[in-house]
């Protein structure tokens, strides 16, 4: 009788149950993120259902905005036997301080544009160097 551990899944099984492309299961497994068992006669790819697992790990740790190369470190961890919480935890916070530093850059880059468009009613005459002397004039400004 087969258990789940001794069945092995095809690749289109994979991308069936986890709904992530055959192209990408590939790509996985070319960075070492997830393994295929073994090979069938005709030379198709086996795993092993704990490839779901790992499959979901990697696309949630993605949405949170990990790398693939960090994630495959977290992964290195795990296939160590230690758990990797300690490394995801240290990731997310610095994920944490660099959100928080683009949400800076953007409130500064929203001010700077809506000052840009404020002062676009007030545009002279355009001279003859200047592509537009809105963007020119506080460019140079920021320059100096």
């Amino acid at each position: 009788m087969l258990t789940q551990e001794t069945k092995l899944l095809l690749i289109g099984q994979v991308k069936d149950i986890s709904k992530i492309p055959i192209r990408t299961i590939r790509y996985y497994e070319s960075l070492g993120l997830i393994k295929s068992s073994k090979r069938t006669e005709g030379g198709f790819r086996q795993f092993s259902f704990d490839v779901l697992t790992r499959l979901a790990f990697i696309k949630r740790a993605q949405n949170l905005g990990l790398s693939l190369e960090e994630i495959g470190n977290i992964l290195q961890v795990y296939d160590q036997g230690q758990a990797p919480c300690g490394e995801i935890q240290e990731k997310l916070e610095e994920k944490l301080l660099q959100i928080d530093h683009q949400i800076d850059q953007l409130v500064t880059l929203r001010s700077e544009i809506k000052g840009l468009l404020s002062g676009w009613k007030n545009m002279g005459r355009q001279h003859e160097d200047t592509i537009c002397p809105i963007i020119q004039n506080i460019s140079t400004a920021g320059r100096n």
